[in-house]
C-alpha cells in the first residue's frame, strides 16, 4: 500500500506542474500571440477610410470607437485602448484584453483538472478494488503451506479476484479432506496392526508350544503326532490369512480418487495438450507431434482425463529419449483411444506388466525423481470415468494408450 500512496503524491506533483507550467504560458504569451484586437482595429480604420461608419458588430475585442474632440479627456486612457489617425482624423479604439486569452486558460484548466479527477478516478479504483484485497489475500498461500488451514478469507464478489478466492477456498477445503482422510487412514491402520498383531499371537504361540514340544519328543504316540501336525498347519493358515488380510488392505485405494462424471469433447482436451507442452517441449527441443482426429464428444470428468494426458506426456519427457513425442487416436467399437508414445524405452521384458501397481518404479528410473504412483493414480481415474488404460513397449519405443467411451 505503501507503493501507491507513493504513486498518488507523483501523480498528484505531475498534475500540479503541468497545471502552473500551463497557466504561467499562458500568462506570458498572450499579449505577444496573436493580439486580435489590433486586426479588428486595422479593419475598422478601413471602413473610416471609405467613409462608411464603423461596424461593431462583427467585433468580439473592439468596444468603442471614438473620434478626438479635441478635449484633454479624450487621450486619458481608462482602459486598454489603440490611437489611429484616418484621413487627417484621429480615433480611440477602445478593446477588451484577455477574452481569448481567459476563455483558453479556462479551457486548458478544465482539461487538466478533467484529466486529473480522471487520473485520480482510476488509481483510486485500482487501490480498492485490485491492491487492497490482493494485500488481503497476499497472506493466505503462506499460512496455507505452513499448515494453518484456519486462516480467514472473506468471501469476495470482486470481478478480478472472485474466482482465485473461490479456487484458494476450495484448495483449503480439499487439503483440510485430504489432513482427514490421512489422519483416518493412519487411525485405521493402527487399528488394523494392533488387532492382527494380537490376533496373530494366539496362533503363533500355539506353533512355539508345539514345536517345543516335538523337539522335546513328547508326543509318541502316532494319533498324537497327527493331530499336531494338523492343527500346525491349521494355525499356519490362519496367519497366512492374516497376511492376506493385511497384502489386501496396504493395495486398497489410499488416495480417495474424486471423479465428477460428464462429457467433453476430445479437441478440448487436445488442445489443452498443445497450450500446455507446445513452449516447454520447443525449449527442451522435443519435437511434439499431434496426429489428425475427429472430434467427438467422450465421457469423462474433464479435468480428470487432462490430469492424465498431462501424466502420461510426463512421463514421456522424463523416461523418454528426448527426440520426440507422439499422440495418436484410433477408435474401437464405441471407445476413441488416445495414444501417447515416447522413444528410448529401456524397460526390460515383462515389466510393463506392473508399471501400473502403486509405489512400483521400472528398471529406468534410477536417478530420476518420482513416487511410482502417477500411472498408478492414471489407472484409478480411468476405471472410475468407465474407461481403461494400457501400455505397450516396442522397438525402443512406448506407448501408453488411454481408453475413453464416446457418448
Amino acid at each position: 500500500m505503501k507503493g501507491i500512496n507513493k504513486l498518488f503524491a507523483a501523480v498528484f506533483l505531475l498534475f500540479a506542474a503541468v497545471f502552473l507550467a500551463a497557466n504561467l504560458i499562458c500568462s506570458s504569451g498572450t499579449e505577444v500571440r496573436g493580439r486580435p484586437w489590433a486586426v479588428e482595429t486595422e479593419r475598422l480604420c478601413r471602413q473610416l477610410s471609405e467613409g462608411a461608419e464603423p461596424d461593431l458588430s462583427s467585433c468580439e475585442y473592439v468596444t468603442k470607437v471614438t473620434e478626438d474632440d479635441g478635449t484633454p479627456e479624450f487621450y486619458e486612457q481608462n482602459g486598454s485602448c489603440l490611437f489611429r489617425s484616418v484621413g487627417g482624423r484621429v480615433y480611440r479604439f477602445d478593446h477588451s484584453e484577455g477574452k481569448a486569452s481567459d476563455s483558453g486558460r479556462l479551457i486548458l484548466n478544465l482539461s487538466v483538472g478533467a484529466a486529473a479527477l480522471l487520473t485520480f478516478g482510476v488509481l483510486i479504483y485500482v487501490r480498492r478494488q485490485i491492491i487492497k484485497p490482493f494485500n488481503e489475500m497476499s497472506n493466505v498461500p503462506y499460512e496455507l503451506s505452513r499448515g494453518n488451514l484456519a486462516v480467514p478469507l472473506k468471501e469476495s464478489k470482486n470481478r478480478y479476484f472472485g474466482r482465485y478466492v473461490w479456487g484458494t477456498d476450495m484448495l483449503r477445503e480439499s487439503i483440510e479432506q485430504q489432513r482427514s482422510r490421512e489422519l483416518g487412514l493412519q487411525k485405521d491402520k493402527q487399528t488394523l496392526l494392533l488387532s492382527i498383531s494380537h490376533d496373530i499371537k494366539t496362533p503363533l504361540s500355539a506353533i512355539k508350544l508345539y514345536a517345543s514340544a516335538l523337539q522335546r519328543g513328547l508326543y509318541k504316540d502316532e494319533e498324537k503326532l497327527r493331530e499336531v501336525y494338523v492343527s500346525l498347519g491349521e494355525k499356519a493358515r490362519e496367519i497366512e490369512n492374516y497376511t492376506v488380510e493385511l497384502t489386501r488392505s496396504a493395495g486398497g485405494d489410499f488416495l480417495a480418487l474424486e471423479v465428477k462424471n460428464g462429457e467433453a469433447y476430445l479437441s478440448e482436451l487436445v488442445e489443452g495438450v498443445r497450450k500446455h507442452y507446445t513452449q516447454s517441449l520447443e525449449l527442451l527441443h522435443t519435437e511434439l507431434v499431434i496426429g489428425e482426429f475427429t472430434d467427438c464428444i467422450v465421457s469423462c470428468d474433464p479435468d480428470r482425463a487432462a490430469e492424465v494426458l498431462q501424466n502420461l506426456m510426463e512421463n514421456a519427457i522424463k523416461y523418454g529419449d528426448g527426440q520426440r513425442i507422439a499422440l495418436s487416436f484410433s477408435e474401437e467399437e464405441d471407445c476413441r483411444l488416445v495414444t501417447v508414445t515416447n522413444g528410448g524405452c529401456t524397460l526390460a521384458d515383462g515389466e510393463t506388466l506392473h508399471i501400473f501397481d502403486s509405489f512400483w518404479r521400472g528398471s529406468n528410473s534410477e536417478g530420476k525423481p518420482g513416487s511410482g504412483l502417477g500411472l498408478y493414480i492414471c489407472r484409478q481415474l480411468m476405471h472410475k470415468m468407465n474407461g481403461d488404460i494400457f501400455a505397450h513397449c516396442e522397438n525402443g519405443s512406448m506407448s501408453v494408450t488411454a481408453v475413453f467411451r464416446k457418448l
